[in-house]
């Protein structure tokens, strides 16, 4: 899919900012009930491991929805596409893969390897 203009990919971010609201809606599935009550303690393990990864999902959402606002905010802004480290444009291709995107491809890779 080609990516023609910025409102497109404002329309992409505002689709995705609901598609996150809707996932991370309250569901008991979230909840930490019963944990330790199974009639086995495989079945507790079980259950443990789940709820962890349930967990994990749910806050890698969490910040993705907040890439996701950030980026809506920037439009808002007039500073959607530079680059928050830098200051320079951040690459249309990248933009197009990763609409959310605070960081130019040269600064993004500098702050992964300086970790």
């Amino acid at each position: 899919m080609v990516i023609r203009s910025q409102a497109e990919l404002r329309r992409m971010l505002e689709a995705e900012q609901a598609r996150l609201k809707l996932m991370l809606e309250p569901d008991v599935s979230w909840t930490k009930e019963n944990m330790g009550y199974g009639n086995h303690m495989a079945d507790d393990a079980t259950e443990a491991f789940e709820q962890a990864r349930d967990l994990s999902v749910r806050t890698q959402l969490e910040d993705t929805l907040q890439d996701v606002n950030h980026a809506l905010t920037k439009f808002a802004s007039g500073t959607y596409g530079i680059c928050e480290s830098c200051g320079t444009k951040i690459d249309w291709a990248r933009l197009e893969a990763k609409p959310e995107a605070r960081l130019c491809i040269k600064c993004k890779q500098r702050s992964s390897f300086g970790r």
